[in-house]
């Protein structure tokens, strides 16, 4: 029998079979990582696929992993792709997750025009196969699979904010355009076999989590090595560019929430406040009291052939009917980063004054 201890306080003892299963895509990415924290607290057993790699890329999950041989162990990884049908057939067969979470992607919007035909094969193509898989396997066992799919403010695109369920997509760039399409296909199964598919249209969310080569965290990964005296500049693109950005550990709980209402439906979550990529600059740098302004420099590759002006999501159904808001504020977010990067950066210094690591790697 297995004791569970719930985020709202309740022990509960169950065996086993009690427990509901999510299966989640994407699982070692930043929303991964903090929705597998999240569905733990909740009681749930987590099943994560990952994609095979000679380097392990699972350090966001390390806080939490417990090695599968102990009894008490309710994260469980398992090799696959969302380019290879048969394995996510097998493993949706094989695990019967209640909600599946397809969190998996190649999402940065930059890589994606200088790999379309990949990204569109993970991101359009690979939502379509989970989708199938996840068609057939209720066909063939009468169970009830709640489906998430993750979209992105990117789908926008040229459509001027606010954004919110009804605004007209207007994709600009590879990745943009693959969301899309993994969007339609998600309504497509709603609407043609009666899933439970739920697209969850977040607009920017970041974290001390974030990849190191998103705008964000690049900016507060040199603010913490330029304070420490381990890097001089910084190259950026658009400064212009205006997001809306809110805390990833936040955006998590929407994705839930959507999965536990009684119709499937689409939602979008924002902070419905936006900032341009020099206002997180002033507030990153000003943070540890450096001026953004002397480290700087415009990089003309990072310009995107073609941009993105201004994403603001309006959350108002989400706030409506899921009852969702976030908590975390676009400076504490900033602040948050930040901390997190300084203490990164000193532990750096620390290795680059004993000669274990090159303290020249950056500008």
């Amino acid at each position: 029998m297995l004791r569970i201890l719930y985020d709202d306080g309740r022990l509960d003892n169950m065996g086993d079979s009690a427990l509901k299963k999510a299966l989640i895509t994407g699982i070692t990415g930043q929303d991964g990582s903090y929705l597998t924290e999240f569905l733990l607290g909740k009681g749930y057993e987590v099943h994560g696929i990952i994609r095979r790699s000679s380097n392990f890329n699972t350090q966001r999950l390390e806080h939490i992993y417990v090695d599968p041989h102990n009894s008490g162990a309710r994260m469980k990884l398992h090799y696959g792709d969302l380019t290879d049908a048969s394995a996510l057939r097998k493993w949706i067969d094989s695990i019967c997750p209640d909600e599946v979470y397809n969190l998996g992607a190649q999402s940065h919007v930059g890589v994606s025009f200088e790999n379309p035909d990949y990204t569109a094969d993970v991101v359009a193509t690979g939502a379509l196969r989970l989708l199938e898989a996840v068609r057939t396997h209720i066909m063939t066992t009468g169970r009830q699979v709640k489906y998430y799919q993750a979209g992105s403010s990117e789908m926008y695109g040229a459509t001027p904010p606010p954004q919110d369920e009804s605004t007209v997509f207007h994709p600009r760039s590879p990745y943009a355009v693959s969301k899309v399409a993994a969007h339609w296909y998600t309504v497509n199964y709603r609407e043609a076999y009666g899933l439970f598919a739920c697209n969850g249209i977040l607009f920017n969310h970041e974290s001390p989590r974030r990849g190191e080569n998103f705008v964000t965290r690049k900016i507060t990964r040199a603010v913490g090595r330029i304070k420490i005296g381990l890097q001089k500049k910084l190259f950026l693109g658009n400064l212009k560019a205006s997001r809306d950005w809110g805390f990833a550990g936040d955006y998590v709980e929407a994705m839930w929430l959507m999965l536990q209402q009684e119709n499937p439906d689409d939602y979008v979550v924002a902070t419905e406040d936006s900032h341009t990529v020099e206002e997180f600059l002033e507030e990153a740098f000003g943070y540890v009291n450096l001026n953004w302004k002397n480290h700087v420099e415009i990089d003309p590759r990072y310009f995107r052939p073609a941009e993105v002006d201004n994403l603001r999501g309006s959350a108002a159904k989400a706030k409506e009917v899921l009852g969702w808001a976030p908590k975390v504020s676009f400076k504490q977010l900033v602040v948050m980063m930040v901390d997190s990067d300084l203490e990164k950066a000193k532990r750096e210094k620390v290795l680059a004054d004993n000669g274990y690591i090159d303290s020249h790697q950056q500008p």
